[in-house]
């Protein structure tokens, strides 16, 4: 059974090129008609590498292999990073899926599925169920952007009672700053410069404050998590007078180049630094119900998905202009 569909890839030149793909259902692979694809910052960084951009999908199932039992023809779904789990190893077994032993990722073994199309193939045990009162340009964010605060806010031992800070308002962060809300944290924001003060006490913010590297926060009273949702650039050292004793402090926009880390700070204080991947299956239907339920939805920009819609997108991200996630939508 073998399904052709519409794609848009990147290229050697950095732009957006309209291809086609033919791919052969397996037995344990949906084909899914793709409606909605979030942008992130990742696909920036796949750009010039050939490869089908995008992993914040929503569309509706239209085949289905043979084996498949989990989803029918005509449902609704979610796909995100993780294209392939195993299901067999310790990792899927203890629900920590998204560290998979034998887990195939984006743009790791097939450069020509992705959320920028019309169409895509996924393993049918990677798929999210999108909720009947859910819509799909608002869930689309939620699979990579979302899954990725949630986890965090839901793997690490975050109470309701906890004072959760959020630094960086974009993409990640006004999504942190709603769920930590939700749940019930004090959620306090860093930012470089007061123009996001007013959106972020509407997303749930009970405190707003001015930060810069190296300087003293007077009379700020420590956090016990601190979501890094901005620059990948951090001065580690600056962050730990935030930090309250065996607090937690988790870099979500990273890059290559080291991060010096201050080790006798963080041994004073016993602050961790916890890294994360995006999420568990179980992580993201966990996620989608919470929003669905709680009416959370992610601030969005929407465009076409198409050539000129990607690369609009893309550019209005690149310039920082984006409010807060793209969503590409097909017409």
């Amino acid at each position: 059974m073998s399904v052709t569909f519409d794609v848009f890839r990147g290229s050697k030149e950095g732009k957006i090129v309209a291809d086609k793909t033919t791919r052969t259902l397996g037995h344990n692979e949906v084909f899914i008609e793709t409606t909605h694809s979030g942008l992130c910052g990742t696909d920036e960084h796949f750009l010039h590498s050939g490869q089908v951009l995008g992993h914040e999908g929503v569309g509706v199932v239209r085949q289905v292999g043979r084996d498949v039992t989990n989803v029918k023809v005509g449902a609704r779904v979610g796909f995100g990073y993780t294209h392939y789990v195993c299901g067999t190893c310790e990792k899927c077994l203890s629900g920590w899926d998204q560290y998979c032993e034998n887990k195939k990722e984006y743009g790791s073994h097939d450069h020509d599925l992705g959320s920028f199309g019309h169409g895509v193939v996924w393993d049918a045990g990677c798929v999210v169920p999108i909720p009947d009162n859910y819509d799909s340009a608002d869930a689309a964010p939620l699979m990579c952007a979302g899954a990725t605060v949630w986890t965090c806010l839901t793997e690490y031992g975050v109470r309701p009672t906890d004072r959760v800070a959020v630094m960086g308002i974009g993409g990640l962060g006004h999504l942190a700053i709603k769920l930590a809300a939700a749940m019930g944290c004090h959620v306090v924001v860093l930012s470089s410069s007061e123009a996001k003060r007013q959106e972020a006490i509407e997303f749930g913010a009970s405190e707003y404050h001015v930060f810069k590297a190296g300087q003293e926060m007077k009379d700020f009273k420590p956090v016990n998590h601190l979501l890094l949702c901005g620059s990948a650039s951090v001065d580690y050292q600056s962050l730990i007078p935030l930090m309250d004793i065996h607090g937690s402090i988790y870099p979500l926009t990273v890059d290559m180049a080291p991060s010096p880390v201050p080790l006798l700070y963080m041994n004073i204080k016993g602050v961790r630094i916890q890294g994360s991947l995006v999420a568990s299956r179980r992580s993201l239907r966990s996620l989608m119900n919470f929003c669905a339920e709680k009416k959370i939805t992610p601030t969005t920009m929407t465009f076409p998905l198409d050539v000129e819609g990607v690369e609009k997108a893309m550019q209005t991200l690149r310039d920082g202009k984006m409010r807060y996630r793209g969503v590409l939508v097909r017409q």
